[in-house]
C-alpha cells in the first residue's frame, strides 16, 4: 500500500455562523462546532484511507476562542499520523475577518478514525509521509499521543511506552 502525504487528503471548508447555530451570547454552539470538525475529519480520513472510516475518539477540544454570529468560519483538517487501522486528524479552527481578510486561529481538535470494510471491520491504511515541518512536529506527536491514551486505558504498560518515556529522561 503506497503512502499519502497529508495533502493528499486535507480537507478545508469555509461556511459563516449562523444565528439558529449560535447560544444566549451569540456565540456558536460547542456542540456545533464538534459537528463541523467531525465531519471534516471523516472526509480527510476516508481520502486518506480510501474507505469508510469511524470516529474512534475525540482526543484533544480547545475552545479557545468564542466564534460569533456572521462570523466566517474555516476549517482545515489533515492526517497526522496513520497507525495499522487508525488515523489521527488534526483540525485547526479559523475565523476570518471580514473586512480585512485576516484569519485567526480560534480553535483545535483531534479525532481518531478507525478505517472499516464493508463489513464494518477494521482494515489497514496507507502509511502518512509528512513533509512541512509542522507536519513532522504532529506526526512525531501523534505517537506519544497515542501511547499516552493507551497507558490510560490500560492497554499498554508504562514501561514499554518508549516515546512518553523519552520526553522525562
Amino acid at each position: 500500500m503506497k503512502g499519502k502525504t497529508p495533502s493528499e487528503s486535507r480537507t478545508t471548508t469555509t461556511d459563516m455562523v449562523l444565528p439558529s447555530e449560535t447560544n444566549h451570547l451569540n456565540h456558536l454552539f460547542g456542540g456545533e462546532l464538534l459537528a463541523r470538525m467531525d465531519r471534516a475529519a471523516y472526509i480527510t480520513a476516508q481520502r486518506h484511507s480510501q474507505r469508510i472510516a469511524v470516529t474512534a475518539s475525540v482526543n484533544h477540544v480547545a475552545f479557545n476562542n468564542a466564534v460569533p454570529v456572521g462570523s466566517i468560519l474555516s476549517l482545515e483538517a489533515s492526517v497526522s499520523r496513520s497507525f495499522n487501522t487508525s488515523m489521527e486528524v488534526f483540525i485547526d479552527v479559523w475565523t476570518e475577518d471580514r473586512i480585512s481578510g485576516v484569519k485567526t486561529k480560534v480553535n483545535e481538535a483531534i479525532y481518531t478514525f478507525v478505517a472499516v470494510d464493508e463489513a464494518g471491520k477494521p482494515t489497514s491504511v496507507p502509511e502518512l509521509i509528512p513533509e512541512t515541518a509542522l507536519e513532522i512536529e504532529r506526526f512525531n506527536g501523534a505517537l506519544r499521543r497515542r501511547q499516552l491514551s493507551l497507558v490510560l486505558a490500560g492497554k499498554m504498560k508504562p514501561a514499554e511506552a518508549h516515546e512518553l518515556k523519552a520526553i522525562f529522561e
